[in-house]
C-alpha cells in the first residue's frame, strides 16, 4: 500500500508535468497527450519485458524478499530523481528505470502471497493483497491532486517548493517507508526452495488451443487496457467535463476504491464456487462500463461509470491470479504468475498509448475500443479456461 501510494502519485502528476512549461526538449512535434501516454506507458513496457526474467531468477534462487527490497530501493531513488530533471529524454529514462524496479517487486511479492496460501484461501489472500495495493494506488492520485492544487509551498527556512516537486518528494518517501516495512516484517517462507528449471513457462495440457495461464494473461491484458484508458488523457477529460485535477483524481480513485472493497469478497467466494464464472461475469460487465466513460458529460456521471467499472474489474483480477496460482507447478509460482503480472503492465501501457492516439479522433473512440477488447475477453475465457477439478485451496502439484 505504501509503495503503491507513492508510485500512483505519478499517474496524476506526469501528464500535467508534461503539459506544463517545466519540461522541454525532444517532443518531436507530438501532441502532449501522446507524450503523456508514452511516458506513462514506458513503466509498463519495461516492467513487462523484465518480469519474466525477474520471476525466473527469483524461482532459481528461492528468494522473494531480496527481490522486493532491491525493487523498492530503486523506486525510492527514481521517484526522487524526477525532481531533478526537466527534459523529455530524462523523463523517459527515469520512467524506464521505475519499470525495471517494478519487475523485481511485483513478481516476488505475488509469489510470496501464493506460496503463503498453499494451506488454503488463495483467492481471498490475493484479494486482500490487491486491495491494500489498490488503497494506495487510489489514494495516491487523490492526494496528488490536492498537493498540486494547493502548491507552491514555502518550507521552513524560506525554501520554495512547487507542487510537482512536492509530489516527487512524497513519492520517494513512500517508497522508503515501504522498504523499511519489508525489512522489519517480511521473511521468505521456509517452504520456498531454489529450483533448477530452465527459463520457460510450462504448458499445462492441450485440452484447449491456448495454455490456460496464457489465456488468463490475455484476459488480464484486455482488462487493464480498459481501466488505463483514462489516465493519459487527463487534460481532455477535464476539458470535456469542465473540471480540475481534484475531481479527476476522485474519479480515478473511485474505480480503485470499488476494486479494493470488492476484491477480497470475490476472492473468498472464488475459493468456494470456482474462479472462471466470476472472471466471465466481470469481463462481460467491463464492456458497457468502459464504453459509458466515453459517453458521459458530467463529473458525477464519470464517477458512476468508474464505480461500476471497478466492480467489474474486481470480479476478474483476484480470481484470475488465484487460478494461475492453482495451476502453478511447485517452486514456479513467480514464473507462472509473471504471465499475469506482465499482461497487467502491458495492458496498462497499451491503454495509455491507445487513448493518447485515439482521443484525437473523438472522445468516445478509446473507450469504444476498450469495450470491444472486453467482449473479446469473454469469448477467450469461455473457450480456453476451465477451473481445476477442485478449485478451493488447490495445492501446487509437482512438475
Amino acid at each position: 500500500m505504501a509503495d503503491a501510494l507513492g508510485n500512483s502519485f505519478l499517474i496524476i502528476v506526469l501528464p500535467l508535468y508534461v503539459a506544463s512549461e517545466s519540461v522541454s526538449g525532444g517532443a518531436l512535434g507530438l501532441p502532449s497527450s501522446v507524450i503523456s501516454g508514452v511516458v506513462l506507458a514506458l513503466f509498463g513496457i519495461v516492467s513487462s519485458l523484465t518480469q519474466p526474467l525477474a520471476g525466473h531468477f527469483s524461482d532459481r534462487l528461492g528468494r522473494r524478499r531480496a527481490f522486493v527490497l532491491i525493487g523498492l530501493g530503486i523506486f525510492c531513488v527514481a521517484n526522487f530523481s524526477f525532481s531533478l530533471v526537466s527534459s523529455y529524454p530524462m523523463l523517459f529514462l527515469i520512467r524506464a528505470v521505475q519499470g525495471f524496479a517494478a519487475a523485481f517487486t511485483i513478481t516476488a511479492s505475488v509469489a510470496l502471497v501464493s506460496e503463503l496460501s498453499v494451506g488454503g484461501g488463495r483467492g481471498q489472500n490475493m484479494g486482500i493483497y490487491n486491495s491494500f495495493r489498490l488503497v494506495g494506488f487510489g489514494g495516491g492520485p487523490l492526494l496528488a491532486g490536492v498537493v498540486l492544487e494547493h502548491g507552491p509551498y514555502t518550507l521552513p527556512g524560506g525554501i520554495a517548493l512547487d507542487g510537482f516537486t512536492a509530489c516527487f518528494y512524497i513519492a520517494a518517501g513512500a517508497a522508503l517507508v515501504s522498504t523499511l516495512m519489508v525489512v522489519a516484517m517480511v521473511d521468505d517462507p521456509e517452504t520456498t526452495k531454489p529450483t533448477n528449471r530452465s527459463f520457460a513457462i510450462p504448458v499445462r495440457g492441450h485440452e484447449q488451443a491456448l495454455d490456460p495461464v496464457f489465456s488468463l494473461g490475455l484476459a488480464t491484458f484486455m482488462m487493464t487496457s480498459c481501466i488505463a484508458l483514462m489516465s493519459s488523457i487527463e487534460p481532455e477529460v477535464n476539458t470535456r467535463l469542465d473540471q480540475g485535477p481534484v475531481l479527476f483524481a476522485i474519479q480515478f480513485a473511485t474505480f480503485i476504491g470499488a476494486l479494493a472493497v470488492v476484491q477480497p469478497l470475490v476472492g473468498r467466494a472464488s475459493d468456494t464456487y470456482g474462479r472462471r464464472t466470476f472472471i466471465l461475469i466481470g469481463l462481460a460487465a467491463l464492456a458497457p462500463t468502459t464504453l459509458a466513460q466515453g459517453l458521459v458529460t458530467t463529473p458525477a456521471q464519470m464517477i458512476g461509470a468508474r464505480l461500476l467499472q471497478g466492480i467489474s474489474g474486481a470480479l476478474i483480477f483476484a480470481p484470475a491470479l488465484a487460478l494461475a496460482g492453482d495451476l502453478a507447478n511447485e517452486g514456479e509460482a513467480a514464473s507462472t504468475l509473471s504471465v499475469l503480472t506482465v499482461a497487467f503492465g502491458l495492458g496498462i501501457s497499451f491503454g495509455q498509448i491507445t487513448a493518447g492516439i485515439l482521443v484525437q479522433y473523438g472522445f468516445v473512440m478509446p473507450f469504444a475500443v476498450g469495450a470491444l477488447l472486453a467482449l473479446m475477453g469473454v469469448v477467450l475465457v469461455y473457450t480456453q479456461v476451465h477451473d481445476p477439478a477442485s478449485t478451493a485451496d488447490v495445492v501446487p502439484h509437482a512438475p
